[in-house]
């Protein structure tokens, strides 16, 4: 058998420059049954993005060398990873950035901090609504 079940679990890219939250989002993900990989810079993000071709990427949009904004938009604008779901993850609950994230490609949006949980649950959605995408 080729198919170990390591390789069927879905794969989360955790971008975020606070190796504490990292950690904790990534120990959460493992434990809720995804594999991780991470990145600490937007560039970094897309260096591994476009290396391992995750299932989810999980955006924080403060981030050193390349923000998540940008990050996320040459992702959506790259034919090889346009259609990952993008999570952004950031401290700013002001009104207008959900909007500006969806601006930027971003699929969907959540405020740190947040509850494990909350995120596992969005990164499910994500991955379930990827591949009713790629079942059409």
């Amino acid at each position: 058998m080729t198919n170990s079940p390591e390789k069927q679990k879905p794969l989360v890219l955790v971008v975020d420059d606070y190796q504490d939250a990292r950690e904790m989002y990534a120990e959460y993900l493992e434990f809720s049954g995804f594999r991780v990989a991470e990145a600490k810079n937007g560039q970094e993000a897309l260096d591994k993005a476009f290396e391992l071709v995750p299932d989810v990427i999980l955006m924080d949009l403060s981030l050193p060398v390349m923000d998540g904004w940008e990050a996320t938009r040459r992702l959506k604008g790259d034919a090889r990873t346009r259609h990952i779901p993008v999570v952004a993850l950031t401290g700013h609950a002001l009104k207008g950035h959900s909007e500006d994230a969806n601006q930027a490609g971003c699929d969907a949006y959540v405020t740190k901090p947040c509850l494990p949980d909350a995120l596992v649950e969005q990164v499910r959605l994500m991955v379930k609504r990827r591949d009713e995408a790629q079942a059409r």
